[in-house]
């Protein structure tokens, strides 16, 4: 059977990574009142690992940030959105490295891409978990499902594009390739 991390050295990324995320996840440029945040790129960290090390690292990876960001600010309403929320939802991340063979080539298409499935993925979650769980904080005559989209891509949308903006300068001056 295949090894997750087939060295210590792709754990020990992993585990700076998510530690890096989780301080990021400090840094609010906003929060919202039920839960969610836009961050000074706090995803950042996992989607590069995803990136330079492929979903299953990457998925492993943000699953753990899911439990840490939930230990970190708990919005605890049930524990299947818990399961949602956080390490559903986090682990989606992971998802960034889906289309990158070449990790040291310069073009941005493949890994953004990745990016923008991997945040659409995770702003699923987060939307299922509205649509069932906070769906009562809907203005009036509000739909569910349209108030959970806004809620939640009012966060992941700005959360989104800080991200590319941050891992499109790191990919073009070739930073992800420096160190293997």
């Amino acid at each position: 059977m295949k090894s997750l991390f087939p060295d210590s050295k792709i754990l020990s990324e992993a585990i700076i990574m998510i530690s890096l995320s989780a301080m990021l996840h400090y840094v609010k440029l906003f929060a919202l009142p039920q839960g969610g945040s836009v961050t000074l790129g706090s995803i950042v960290p996992i989607l590069l690992f995803a990136i330079r090390r492929g979903i299953k690292p990457g998925i492993f990876a943000g699953f753990i940030l899911g439990l840490v960001s939930l230990i970190q600010n708990p919005f605890i309403y049930n524990p299947i959105q818990v399961l949602l929320d956080y390490p559903f939802a986090f682990a989606s991340l992971g998802l960034a490295g889906i289309f990158v063979k070449n990790h040291s080539d310069s073009n941005l298409f493949k890994p953004i891409t990745g990016v923008i499935l991997s945040v659409s993925i995770r702003l699923f979650f987060h939307v299922i978990s509205g649509i069932i769980f906070f769906s009562e904080y809907a203005p009036e005559g509000m739909n569910p499902i349209v108030y959970s989209l806004i809620y939640n891509g009012s966060f992941l949308g700005v959360e989104l594009i800080i991200s590319i903006i941050i891992i499109s300068i790191i990919i073009k001056r070739g930073i992800l390739s420096v160190y293997r």
